[in-house]
């Protein structure tokens, strides 16, 4: 089955991008906490990796496609761009970061905004570097979310794009599996109040094309030089491109 038709609720009428928005408005309050928790902490060092991917380019301005708390874009302040623009389709999700963002007073460089990941509101060639985590599963047309990263990134900018991947080898193929299906649903539901969510995270993972298959979308929007390197035993996978 597609990802692109792997839904929080299948029960429900609405589109894939409707329900991805109201689940994470419902556990933007206890998203941050559950992203610690329920990773070890690991997620920490799957940004770093991200973030450092694209330092060769020496980005002056970011954008980040499914910023969620804005982990990922104040991440970024370590390669000292000169702007940073944050965006998500969760109101809840960004309320959550501008938080943070406020607190380490960092509302110069970095702006969050609501909009679309799929028809982002940018004109072409606007961008030095484009980042992405964990949010693409989330796409309802993950095609069109991936074309439109690359219409908005500069002649020679790159992009960097984290997202679970399903590690290979045993054992810890075997107890990822566990963790994955029993124990991060029940944790997840219980403390976000939403197991729905956090059984949609496993199912999704399991759907997604990662790999080679990931790499064949970025090439068919137009990307070259496609690498994509795992981290973590397979667990997290790092893809990144260029213009």
């Amino acid at each position: 089955m597609p990802v692109t038709e792997i839904k929080p609720d299948n029960n429900s009428s609405a589109s894939k991008k409707q329900q991805v928005e109201q689940m994470f408005n419902d556990i933007a309050h206890k998203y941050d906490f559950l992203n610690r928790f329920l990773s070890l902490g690991i997620d920490r060092g799957w940004r770093k990796a991200a973030i450092k991917s694209i330092a060769e380019i020496n980005p002056k301005i970011i954008l980040d496609v499914a910023t969620g708390t804005a982990d990922l874009a104040i991440a970024a302040l370590k390669l000292k761009p000169e702007h940073i623009t944050g965006i998500d389709i969760s109101a809840q999700m960004l309320a959550e970061g501008q938080v943070k963002i406020d607190k380490k007073g960092f509302n110069k460089q970095i702006q969050l905004m609501k909009g679309d990941s799929e028809a982002l509101p940018f004109s072409e060639n606007h961008f030095d570097a484009v980042t992405v985590a964990f949010g693409v599963r989330n796409f309802e047309n993950l095609q069109n979310g991936i074309n439109e990263m690359h219409r908005v990134l500069k002649p020679g900018g790159k992009i960097a794009v984290l997202e679970f991947s399903k590690p290979k080898s045993f054992p810890y193929k075997q107890l990822y599996q566990f963790y994955f299906s029993n124990i991060l649903p029940l944790w997840g539901g219980l403390i976000s109040k939403s197991r729905k969510a956090y059984e949609y995270l496993p199912e999704s993972v399991k759907h997604f094309p990662e790999g080679n298959d990931f790499l064949a979308f970025l090439t068919k929007a137009g990307f070259k030089q496609t690498q994509v390197k795992t981290l973590t035993f397979g667990t997290c996978s790092l893809y990144t491109a260029i213009k």
